[in-house]
């Protein structure tokens, strides 16, 4: 009885706290993580923050002294991309010190830095200031939000409202048009953050802030825009001017254009309202959402909302060490973020079906962002899925990579079939409380895996290679004429095996016919087509590889896109991959079938050769904590029943890859949309999710005690650590520290398995208890326990 008023107590003491300030959102933002560390809610649509000249990114902020080209609206979350594309849309920037016809407007002239140390944030608001004085504050609803300027005196201040520059100055037509009530709305044309695509956004300004929220007036308000092409800094402002319009021309224009407003008070308060149907509608957003303009109640709304989704993970957060709360609650922020509810702004078609973007990509988030919202918020999840399945229904292909509203590029797979298959297995039978018809959910799966798009780079597979030979063959032409970028031949052969192993589960999970799974299961094998058992390489043998349209192997060496490779390939998705694999070596995927991993132990040599290869793999320098392929390897140990090996790796990997310092946590990488977050959370909690099952691969938690709350069951999950011991807490732990599971007790009960736990007993709402012992001798020989190996498709498990 004391263990459950305990647990209670707990609970009540994380849902209690003031978990938003528990968030670094600054994590991310000083090197290569692409965090996005503005305003935002949960899964936003606006995503307001400031963008700095220095570089392209994605999220457009880096934490150093760069300068500051605007404030603008739209942003993805820890993503690389398209270097000539992506968000910034429509940036504000503040002027003071000028008369309205000689402001510095031009992006080039207007330009600052910010003060030192000025940039602060927490969930639901982010300020700086300028060098100048300025200061700057924004707060956002789901399709709105406020921004606010106070100058250091009263005037003549200015805002610039820009049309033209987005973060890739790839800006290719637009309009706009102002009024002296203060209305400024904007049409733009721009290039797609991930893909080959434009895509066009509206906005709406108001300035005209009622009385009781905000005492300036506008006294001055025109446009203005570029002289001529050639200098296109050098523009022309025009007072009173009400409108500009630039036809869309099919290529990027250097032009500078925007309007200009005048105001008198040293404080200017802007609404605005976003859309990707027409300029009319994003007004009638801001006017629905922030209807009374009030700063406070916007700002308390987003913190509230947030506070709720973080509330979903409880820790005490006063026992816990304060590193791995920060880590925690700083990761379930950023894993949140994305995809962005988009419901009601589809451009393409009428649905009745929630409607998301930024799936960029379903190849980064399908491991570790999907599993995660399954676990604590499979309401929300519910509908991304659901947007899965309508973008199927009206494309006839699962979107794997749809970025500012448009295809972008397959990565390996149609990657979005796994979240699918992962929906299936887990609220199949809830389906459709859930918003989710799952007959349309498995017609999506089949049809995804067997029929062959024309263009399989920007959506769907390469089924006709994939149904006739087994494998992806090497300069292969398809004689339907369907086309595609003809690389990765061996990653997205890998991929496609797991694809199918969702549709396989899905089939089961939603009692489809007996032949699916039959079908659906032998294809999800055929990543061993990919194996060649005669390569040796650093004195192993066998890794995957190209195969040529007469079966032949073709020679990549296994260290090629390694961390480490010593030639330097190209691994991206261009022309010029030769090596077989997408951003990741041979070293790398040939670890990589996670529906049969037990197969992969054989290939490599049974454990005896597959733990010092494993070993080998991370001493050499072939394992990069950012790249998904190898999310699961530190893990991996389990499947060659050393549970204990798997824990010290996982330990050196957070320890080494992750971590607070200077401006925040340390991220291997970028954030890939949530994947290092959502990754990160499930090492901290001693778990790991085996895609498109039940089965969560279980280890030493980081924590001494936590609680799982499942929005849908409204179920709260207790998690007891037993004898947790905060010296693991580091890369090394010291010799007899307590790392190792000794036993697992649900709900009363012994767990059969020292390697696994199933997701029903993770959501499920009762006690949970991993006790932990410092035996490296008995911990070495138990195991996962008799029987108790995770489970793999080519030993018989995940049986219907």
């Amino acid at each position: 009885m004391w263990y459950f008023l305990a647990l209670l107590g707990l609970c009540s003491r994380a849902n209690a706290a003031d978990l938003n300030s528990l968030v670094n959102l600054f994590i991310g933002t000083v090197s290569s993580g692409n965090a996005f560390p503005g305003a935002a809610i949960p899964h936003g649509m606006a995503k307001v923050g400031i963008d700095v000249t220095a570089g392209v990114r994605q999220s457009g902020y880096l934490h150093d002294n760069s300068s500051i080209s605007g404030i603008s609206l739209m942003h993805d979350e820890g993503t690389g991309g398209n270097a000539l594309g992506g968000y910034g849309i429509f940036p504000l920037f503040p002027l003071t010190n000028c008369t309205f016809s000689s402001c510095p407007v031009a992006l080039s002239a207007r330009v600052a830095l910010r003060a030192a140390n000025a940039d602060a944030a927490e969930p639901g608001y982010f300020t700086t200031t300028f060098v100048n004085g300025i200061k700057l504050e924004t707060t956002s609803a789901r399709r709105s939000g406020l921004i606010r300027f106070t100058y250091p005196k009263s005037g003549p201040n200015h805002v610039v409202v820009d049309l033209t520059n987005d973060l890739g100055r790839s800006f290719s037509g637009g309009s706009l048009t102002v009024s002296d009530l203060g209305r400024v709305k904007l049409g733009g044309t721009f290039l797609q953050s991930y893909g080959q695509s434009n895509y066009t956004v509206f906005a709406c300004y108001d300035f005209a802030a009622p009385k009781s929220v905000n005492e300036h007036t506008i006294d001055a308000f025109g446009t203005y825009q570029s002289k001529n092409l050639s200098t296109p800094s050098t523009v022309t402002i025009t007072a009173n001017s009400t409108s500009l319009n630039f036809p869309y021309t099919g290529s990027v224009s250097p032009q500078q254009a925007g309007a200009l407003l005048g105001f008198t008070g040293s404080s200017v308060l802007a609404r605005f309202g976003i859309s990707f149907h027409d300029s009319d509608t994003a007004c009638a957003n801001a006017e629905e959402e922030i209807p009374d303009w009030d700063f406070d109640a916007v700002q308390r709304a987003s913190a509230e909302a947030w506070e709720d989704i973080l509330s979903h993970i409880g820790v005490d957060t006063v026992v816990e060490d304060a590193t791995v709360v920060e880590l925690l609650y700083s990761s379930m922020y950023r894993a949140n973020l994305v995809p962005a509810n988009l419901t009601g702004e589809n451009p393409y078609w009428q649905s009745p079906f929630p409607f998301f973007d930024a799936f960029f990509c379903s190849w980064d988030t399908f491991r570790t962002v999907h599993p995660l919202l399954s676990l604590h918020d499979p309401r929300g999840w519910g509908q991304i899925v659901s947007a899965y399945v309508d973008g199927w229904r009206h494309t006839g292909y699962i979107p794997e990579c749809r970025a500012n509203t448009k295809p972008g590029y397959v990565q390996g797979g149609d990657d979005g079939m796994i979240p699918l298959g992962d929906f299936a297995v887990k609220y199949g039978q809830h389906a459709q409380e859930l918003g989710v018809p799952s007959d349309d959910l498995y017609t999506a799966l089949v049809e995804t895996a067997e029929n062959t798009p024309p263009n399989w780079y920007t959506v769907g597979r390469q089924n006709t290679a994939w149904k006739q030979f087994g494998y992806i063959p090497t300069d292969w032409t398809d004689p339907s004429g369907s086309t595609g970028l003809p690389t990765r031949e061996a990653s997205r052969a890998l991929e496609y095996a797991l694809g199918d192993f969702a549709v396989r589960q899905a089939a089961i999970a939603l009692r489809k016919d007996p032949g699916d799974v039959v079908k659906y299961s032998n294809r999800s094998m055929n990543f061993v087509n990919m194996w060649n058992p005669n390569l040796t390489h650093d004195g192993f043998t066998g890794f995957s590889q190209r195969r040529a349209v007469n079966g032949t192997f073709l020679f990549s060496s296994p260290d090629a896109c390694s961390p480490v490779d010593p030639v330097g390939h190209s691994c991206a998705r261009g022309s010029d991959n030769n090596v077989g694999f997408y951003e990741s070596s041979s070293w790398e995927y040939s670890f990589f079938a996670p529906q049969s991993m037990a197969t992969i132990v054989d290939l490599m040599g049974g454990p005896d050769t597959f733990i010092p290869r494993l070993d080998h793999y991370f001493a050499k320098g072939y394992f990069s904590a950012g790249n998904e392929p190898g999310f699961e390897n530190p893990w991996a140990y389990h499947y060659a029943n050393r549970p204990d090996l798997s824990a010290l790796r996982v330990r050196n990997v957070v320890y080494r890859n992750f971590n607070t310092g200077f401006n925040g946590q340390v991220i291997p990488g970028n954030d890939d949309s949530g994947a290092m977050a959502s990754l990160l959370i499930f090492h901290l909690l001693g778990m790991y999710p085996v895609p498109a099952s039940k089965q969560l691969l279980i280890g030493a938690p980081f924590v001494s005690a936590f609680t799982i709350f499942n929005d849908f069951f409204g179920t709260t999950t207790s998690f007891r650590v037993i004898n947790f011991d905060k010296k693991t807490l580091q890369a090394t732990p010291p010799a007899g520290s307590n790392i190792f599971v000794k036993s697992i007790t649900i709900n009363g009960k012994p767990s059969p398995s020292l390697c696994w736990i199933n997701f029903d007993d993770v959501v499920g709402g009762g006690n949970i208890e991993i006790e932990m012992f410092n035996d490296v001798t008995k911990a070495a020989t138990a195991g996962c326990l008799p029987g108790g190996l995770p489970d793999s498709l080519g030993t018989g498990g995940f049986a219907p």
